[in-house]
C-alpha cells in the first residue's frame, strides 16, 4: 500500500494570500506553543531530586503526563473553542501540524536528529490538508477547505 501526494502550483488572490499568510502564522504559533509544551515537560524531568533549584527548573506535577500527539489534539480542541484566532484555520491542518512535530521527536529519538527548534517568524513555508473532498481540482481552480477555490496551473 502506498499514499499519492500532489503538489500544484497555486495562483491565489491579494485576499486568499493574506490568508495563507494568516494560516502559515497560526501553524508557527501552533507548532511552537505544543514544542514549549514537550520541552516544558522534558526540563522538568531532567534534573535530580536532591539538586534541583526552585530559581530555573521547570516545575510541572510528577503525575502530569508526557505530551504526546493525541493529548495535544485534545487541547488544541478546547483551545479552539476559546480562541477565535484558531477558529479560522481549518483544524486538520492544525493537527496535521502536531503531526509534525510529533514526526520531528520521533526522527530524534530513532535517527539521533537534534531536538525540533522553535519556527521564527516566516520560517513555517507549509501546510497540508490532509482531506480535500471528492472531486477538489475542476476547471483549472482548486477547493479547499474554508478558502474557496483557488486558481492553480497544472504542469503535466
Amino acid at each position: 500500500m502506498f499514499n499519492l501526494t500532489y503538489e500544484f502550483k497555486l495562483k491565489p488572490t491579494q485576499s486568499q494570500i493574506a490568508i495563507f499568510e494568516e494560516w502559515l502564522e497560526t501553524h508557527r504559533r501552533v507548532y511552537n506553543h505544543a514544542l514549549a509544551e514537550r520541552k516544558d515537560w522534558y526540563k522538568s524531568r531532567s534534573c535530580q531530586v536532591n539538586a534541583c533549584s526552585l530559581k530555573c527548573e521547570y516545575i510541572i506535577p510528577a503525575d502530569a503526563p508526557r505530551p504526546t500527539f493525541a493529548s495535544q489534539c485534545k487541547s488544541l480542541t478546547v483551545a479552539r473553542k476559546e480562541n477565535e484566532y484558531l477558529k479560522r484555520v481549518n483544524a486538520q491542518s492544525l493537527q496535521q501540524t502536531l503531526r509534525r512535530l510529533e514526526k520531528a521527536f520521533v526522527s530524534m529519538w530513532e535517527q539521533n536528529y537534534g531536538f525540533p527548534r522553535f519556527k521564527k517568524p516566516g520560517r513555517m513555508r507549509s501546510f497540508s490538508f490532509p482531506q480535500l473532498g471528492a472531486t477538489p481540482l475542476s476547471n483549472g481552480y482548486m477547493k479547499l477547505p474554508v478558502i474557496g477555490a483557488v486558481k492553480v496551473k497544472v504542469e503535466t
